[in-house]
């Protein structure tokens, strides 16, 4: 026996350069519940009538690529299957806390580095006969920022503690990927704008930044989806 596998995938990240796709296709009954009828497939780059687009130019992340990918009537073996059949989405479900985690701690982590950036900028820059560390309003900023990042690297601390032992849910896990990647986005904000116009320039880190942190309220579950699986566990 074999899969007939046809559709199409935009947004994939490292698409292009991967030798190997994990692809999630619809496998049950006509009218079943998408969640019933997912199944995972391992599909090799060299498959016949699979196709790659060109990496997308992307604002920010260029580390990495990501593609459209095309499968037109591909012939898959039956060994292909990755899993159990129409089990797909429950294993993409038990992952998912975890995905968001490690969205969270990338954001913390460069948030943290987005400040530290703007602080050594701070001690250094001078303005106004004084460096924009004296300033007070910077000092408060600063603050503020630095209080945020505590209150957040002690949240992921504590989701990594939950997920170590099996705890995680997908509540939190939402709740940690929203809130610090916006977090980051404000950290990196902040950072731009004590840089002036050198915060622009892409030769800086924090303007690099504020370019790759965009994407990840995005990616992993929009923050908007994350607020409505958080929301559903309140009422």
């Amino acid at each position: 026996g074999k899969w007939i596998l046809s559709g199409s995938k935009c947004y994939i990240t490292n698409g292009c350069n991967a030798d190997v796709v994990i692809v999630a296709a619809r496998t049950g009954r006509v009218g079943e519940k998408a969640a019933h009828g997912l199944s995972l497939f391992l599909v090799d780059s060299g498959t016949p009538n699979f196709t790659k687009s060109k990496p997308l130019k992307k604002m920010g992340q260029h580390s990495s690529d990501t593609g459209e990918l095309f499968f037109d009537r591909c012939e898959l073996p039956e060994s292909a299957l990755l899993g159990e059949l129409n089990r797909g989405f429950y294993y993409l479900m038990a992952e998912l806390p975890q995905e968001r985690l490690m969205i969270g701690g990338l954001a913390i982590a460069a948030a943290e580095a987005g400040f530290e950036a703007a602080r050594r900028w701070c001690k250094d820059r001078a303005a106004f006969g004084k460096t924009l560390a004296d300033l007070q309003v910077v000092r408060h900023k600063m603050a503020e920022l630095k209080t945020e990042l505590a209150v957040g690297r002690t949240f992921l601390d504590k989701c990594v503690e939950l997920h170590l032992h099996g705890k995680l849910d997908s509540a939190t896990a939402s709740m940690a990927k929203y809130w610090l990647t916006e977090l980051q986005g404000r950290a990196l904000d902040l950072a731009v704008q004590l840089h002036g116009g050198a915060g622009y320039a892409w030769e800086y880190d924090v303007c690099r930044g504020y370019a790759d942190a965009r994407v990840q309220r995005i990616y992993g579950g929009a923050n908007e989806v994350m607020k409505e699986l958080i929301g559903r566990t309140i009422f």
